[in-house]
């Protein structure tokens, strides 16, 4: 027969089919078709996932890569047994106890998948995803067996009761596991939406991140009211719990309610959006991430710093991009007194207008802002449309072609020079003032050689 009753799978008949030839025969035969199996996941994974990891991230993707294994195998094997039962003409148990398997492997797959794609990308996630896996592939082997009789039977055993109700280890376990069923089903389809609503190009990006947020908040909520229920825990605790939540809002979690309140007026006012340029106590960066709770702030060097919400609402934030993320920027060089000052303006100006990233309307700007100890002070202006890229290249670039425009014209750029001069008048020198020219002189060379 091809389906077996609970009653029937035991370990004793498994291991006693075992001991007989027909059986290791199955046994064999279910261990070619998952061995088959295995090669087809390989040659898909090859196909599709190898030159495209990217598709991992894909919940449907990725589900359909994590079933290629179970379910080939299973079809293999079912045909397997069609052909071992009733064109031989044998009795099988061990490829349908196989089947049984192979189908468990495919639910825990997709039970996994679900995890994985609820929880964050990283340790949690691959430790939740093995520890379930684990988990009920133990209550399978239970199942099969027949031994989840004593395990449920003991659970029970292990009581207490608190006023007129008696809670088991049974029933706790029983309200754990739908409770976290139920929320990892409300956060999985708060992800799906999130994932929807935030490819709404024409809504703002801000409205978006508020819409996720609250939907997320409103499906975890109602999980709960629906949980509770189901597992028969009378509602009107909630409002006990509401008296310690308020309690402890007015105690100690004043700066967390603040700082979720302060994240969700940031949101719907749109006074930060992410890539913003902000400048937050004498630190500036770029706004990568923009959560309930708190602003992501990845500077310059790389560094992420995780400002409070509370923080941008309560004290003044230097938004540098609120209307336009244009920055205007300058440079500073000097030129010697003899230069003709038209020239050396025009090569500054052309040199910002030749580079790619100054931008054209308002046009770079070249001024002279003093008349130094040294020579004539200059500064070129520009504006600059993608600040998120930096200015130390930029700088660079302008430098360069400005050193070269002037090694052509012949304009030098100059330094520092002193000129010392021993009037002896008739009279020998003083040793110590012949010894303070020489090391001035031997200062002035220094100087001459690091500005070369």
């Amino acid at each position: 027969m091809l389906i077996y009753h609970r009653d029937t799978l035991t370990l004793n008949i498994l291991l006693g089919a075992l001991e007989t030839k027909a059986g290791l025969v199955e046994l064999a035969i279910g261990l070619f078709c998952v061995f088959v199996g295995w090669h087809v996941a390989r040659y898909v994974y090859r196909r599709w996932f190898a030159t495209h990891p990217g598709r991992f991230d894909l919940f449907l993707p990725y589900l359909l890569f994590r079933l290629v294994l179970p379910m080939s195998s299973q079809v293999l094997v079912i045909l397997s047994t069609v052909v071992w039962v009733l064109l031989l003409g044998r009795s099988g148990i061990v490829l349908p106890i196989m089947s049984a398997m192979l189908f468990w492997f495919g639910a825990i797959r997709v039970l996994t998948a679900v995890v994985r794609q609820v929880l964050p990308q990283g340790k949690l996630e691959r430790h939740s995803e093995h520890v379930l896996a684990t988990t009920l592939w133990i209550g399978f082997i239970s199942w099969a067996i027949g031994f989840d009789h004593f395990v449920l039977d003991w659970l029970d055993s292990v009581a207490f009761t608190v006023g007129k109700t008696r809670l088991s280890l049974l029933t706790m376990i029983s309200t754990l596991m739908w409770v976290s069923v139920i929320m990892i089903c409300s956060l999985w389809v708060s992800k799906l939406a999130e994932a929807r609503v935030m490819k709404l190009q024409q809504v703002d990006l801000n409205l978006r991140i508020v819409i996720t947020k609250l939907l997320r908040t409103v499906l975890v909520v109602v999980g709960v009211l629906v949980a509770l229920p189901v597992l028969g825990v009378d509602l009107s605790v909630l409002s006990v719990f509401g008296g310690a939540l308020g309690v402890g809002l007015g105690f100690g979690l004043q700066k967390i309610a603040s700082n979720y309140v302060s994240g969700f007026i940031i949101l719907l006012d749109r006074s930060i959006r992410v890539g913003d340029r902000l400048m937050v106590d004498n630190r500036v960066g770029y706004v990568s991430k923009l959560t309930s709770r708190y602003v992501v702030l990845k500077g310059l060097d790389g560094s992420e710093a995780l400002v409070p919400n509370d923080t941008l609402i309560s004290n003044t934030v230097l938004n540098q991009s609120y209307s336009d993320k244009a920055m205007w920027a300058s440079i500073s060089i000097q030129v010697g007194y003899s230069t003709d000052l038209d020239v050396a303006l025009g090569i500054l100006a052309e040199a910002a207008k030749a580079h790619p990233r100054v931008m054209k309307n308002p046009g770079p700007g070249a001024y002279v802002t003093a008349f130094a100890e040294s020579g004539i002070s200059l500064d070129l202006g520009f504006w600059v449309a993608d600040p998120e890229n930096g200015f130390m290249g930029l700088k660079s670039d302008l430098y360069l072609a400005i050193w070269r425009r002037f090694k052509q014209e012949g304009i030098e750029i100059p330094f520092p020079q002193r000129e010392v001069r021993i009037l002896a008048d008739g009279l020998q020198p003083d040793p110590s003032m012949v010894a303070s020219a020489i090391a001035l002189q031997a200062a002035a060379a220094a100087s001459r050689e690091v500005r070369t």
